[in-house]
C-alpha cells in the first residue's frame, strides 16, 4: 500500500505560478482516478472525480486570465477576521461551482466551455444517479456517463502531463 502525504494547495495570492502547477497536477490526478473508478464500475464516484478534474483545470487556466476575470470579480473577499484578498484571487482559488460557467465564458475557449458543461452534468449525476425519465439527471444509461467521463479524462490527460 502506498502512503500519500497530502500537501496544502498553494494559494494564488501567495504564489500564482506554484498555484497553477498544483492545480494542473490535481486535475491530472483527479482525471486518472475518475478513469480507474469508472473501470471498477463506480460511476457516480468517477463522475465526481471527473468534475473535480475539470474544476481544478479551469482554476489553473484562470490564472492566465486574471486581468480579464478581475473586471467581472472586483473588490475584496474577507477570508478570515483579519485577512482580505482580491475577490478575483478568491474565485481562482475556490472556483465555486456557481461561477464555473461565468469564468469559462470570460476565458472564451469553446472547447473549455463544452468540457465544463459536461463536467456540470456529471456533477449532477454524481448526486442524482440514473433517471430513466431524465427529470433529475441528464443520464438514463451507463453508456453515456462513461462517454462523458472518458471525454473529460482524455481532454485533461492530453493537456496535462502526469
Amino acid at each position: 500500500m502506498n502512503i500519500i502525504v497530502a500537501e496544502e494547495l498553494t494559494k494564488p495570492w501567495i504564489d500564482m505560478k506554484k498555484y497553477q502547477e498544483d492545480r494542473l497536477k490535481e486535475a491530472w490526478y483527479e482525471a486518472d482516478l475518475a478513469e480507474r473508478l469508472m473501470n471498477d464500475g463506480l460511476l457516480r464516484n468517477a463522475a465526481g472525480k471527473a468534475y473535480q478534474a475539470v474544476k481544478a483545470y479551469v482554476a489553473a487556466v484562470a490564472v492566465n486570465f486574471r486581468p480579464q476575470l478581475a473586471k467581472y470579480f472586483p473588490g475584496k473577499k474577507k477570508i478570515s477576521p483579519s485577512k482580505e484578498v482580491e475577490k478575483v484571487d478568491w474565485i481562482i482559488a475556490i472556483m465555486p461551482s456557481s461561477k464555473l460557467r461565468k469564468v469559462v465564458a470570460i476565458i472564451g475557449d469553446d472547447q473549455l466551455r463544452l468540457l465544463t458543461e459536461i463536467a456540470l452534468d456529471l456533477h449532477e449525476f454524481q448526486y442524482n444517479g440514473f433517471d430513466k425519465d431524465s427529470e433529475v439527471s441528464r443520464y438514463d444509461s451507463e453508456e453515456f456517463v462513461k462517454k462523458d467521463i472518458l471525454y473529460i479524462v482524455n481532454f485533461i490527460k492530453s493537456k496535462v502531463k502526469g
